[in-house]
């Protein structure tokens, strides 16, 4: 009674461990299929189309922004990105110019340039101007503190990138005082105010309009 029976299991016991090893077999192949099908689906794309472009600031040409062996050397702010970078330029002053006629000849011959189309190296470098021509400058007014400069175009109507390059290209010439720092008003008799060209202005002058406090005429 108990060999037929131990007959029956060793029957029953050989298909399974076939099939045992025949899963041992293919657990590997199974798996490298699996490695295999998953590998694309899972891949992060790489293909987002050309890289943005970067704003260099720096000009191609060396020395197309230098300033010319005469005149006198001084810098205008022209907006490149989105910060003002300092330019070379130069003026022509006569020689014996008194100090307040100087102070607006330079505050004219800045504004001019500031107003110019920046040159085709400078345009490829992504300099601009929001500057427009046609503006002009003069000097104080009776009882105006001796270092005002009028534009013809009230400061208050500038736009934020236009005011900030005056300002930081004003404030930083011998049209001011050289203390960072420009009076500025208009044509009629609107109240002067005192500009100044701060890191902030320099870095994000769309964000950041130059701080400014009411000068009291005298």
């Amino acid at each position: 009674m108990m060999r037929p029976q131990g007959r029956r299991e060793e029957r029953s016991g050989t298909p399974r461990a076939g099939l045992n090893v025949l899963r041992l077999l293919t657990l590997p192949v199974l798996g490298l299929l699996v490695a295999g099908c998953g590998i694309r689906p899972t891949e992060v794309p790489t293909d987002f189309g050309p890289a943005p472009s970067r704003v260099r600031c720096s000009l191609s040409e060396p020395g197309s922004a230098e300033p010319s062996s005469h005149g006198l050397a001084v810098q205008v702010f022209l907006l490149c990105g989105a910060s003002l970078v300092a330019v070379d330029r130069s003026l022509r002053v006569p020689d014996g110019t008194a100090d307040s006629e100087r102070r607006v000849l330079v505050a004219q011959g800045l504004l001019d340039q500031l107003a110019e189309t920046p040159s085709a190296a400078e345009r490829e470098a992504g300099y601009q101007t929001y500057v427009r021509g046609g503006m002009t400058v003069s000097g104080p007014r009776p009882k105006d503190p001796e270092d005002t400069l009028r534009l013809s175009t009230p400061p208050a109507e500038l736009s934020a990138y236009a005011l900030a390059q005056v300002v930081c290209t004003f404030s930083d010439s011998a049209a001011a005082e050289g203390d960072g720092s420009v009076i500025l008003g208009g044509p009629s008799a609107t109240p002067l105010r005192r500009y100044d060209c701060t890191d902030e202005v320099r870095s994000q002058p769309g964000s950041h309009q130059p701080p400014s406090t009411e000068v009291t005429r005298g």
